[in-house]
């Protein structure tokens, strides 16, 4: 996958530069992804805001409540929902399709007329996953806070003056620019495994549908990773607001 990712980059200043294709590909990774993106969002948006509201409540902190359920959307939920989101429809749409074609030995016979198959299938791919994880990112972000917004004040009797004061107290443009830059890796990360166990599955149909499982799979347990170590760096470089 590293050997994949240095290709894809070497890629990028070959010409012809692929644009319409990574259009089409960012298109329909947006089909796919958009809805239960926009969904899944309100849902988690509601959840913390009603458990960060029954925990503020407890030790007496109400009024910090929208700073804190509007600062884990964005800065930890919103790309990470965009990322399983891109990485389980699209990501596992694309890993299909590369595995078809391999299986076919259409791969190899691009190869033969030397056409490169990662510049003419791979990045296009991942160019569109990239996009769309960055711009979901934003529409998660809004959505969420929105939703925890409705949540606090209609269910949990919420002010919404004290839950925008304390967004605008505590938060920062650099918690934006973290959610933007994680999410734009975690559609690099996304589309690069589902390449990559697309290119390499084992023999037959079924071997098609073990790739697409695990390219999922995977794809999971290196965002959680990488999300865990960039909140660390981040934590630890950049002082909290008022700090």
């Amino acid at each position: 996958m590293a050997v994949l990712s240095w290709e894809v980059l070497l890629c990028l200043p070959r010409r012809p530069f692929p644009l319409a294709e990574s259009i089409r590909q960012a298109w329909f990774f947006a089909s796919v992804t958009i809805l239960p993106t926009a969904l899944v969002a309100i849902q988690f948006g509601a959840v913390i805001s009603l458990q960060l509201g029954s925990l503020t409540q407890q030790i007496g902190a109400q009024s910090f409540t929208g700073a804190a359920g509007a600062l884990a959307i964005i800065q930890q939920a919103s790309p990470l929902i965009t990322a399983l989101l891109v990485a389980g429809a699209g990501g596992s749409a694309m890993c299909a399709d590369i595995g078809a074609r391999t299986i076919r030995e259409e791969i190899d016979a691009m190869e033969v007329l030397g056409v490169s198959p990662v510049h003419r299938l791979i990045l296009p791919r991942v160019l569109g996953a990239m996009l769309i994880a960055l711009l979901l990112n934003g529409v998660v972000s809004v959505v969420g806070v929105l939703g925890g917004f409705f949540f606090n004040v209609v269910l949990q009797g919420g002010t919404p003056g004290a839950y925008l004061s304390s967004f605008s107290a505590l938060a920062q443009l650099s918690d934006l620019w973290i959610s933007e830059f994680k999410a734009f890796l975690y559609g690099f990360v996304a589309g690069i495994v589902a390449a990559y166990r697309g290119l390499n599955p084992s023999a037959g149909p079924k071997g098609v549908g073990d790739a697409v499982n695990q390219a999922v799979v995977i794809t999971f347990l290196l965002l959680f990773l990488i999300n865990m170590v960039i909140t660390g760096v981040y934590l630890q470089l950049v002082p909290a607001k008022g700090g």
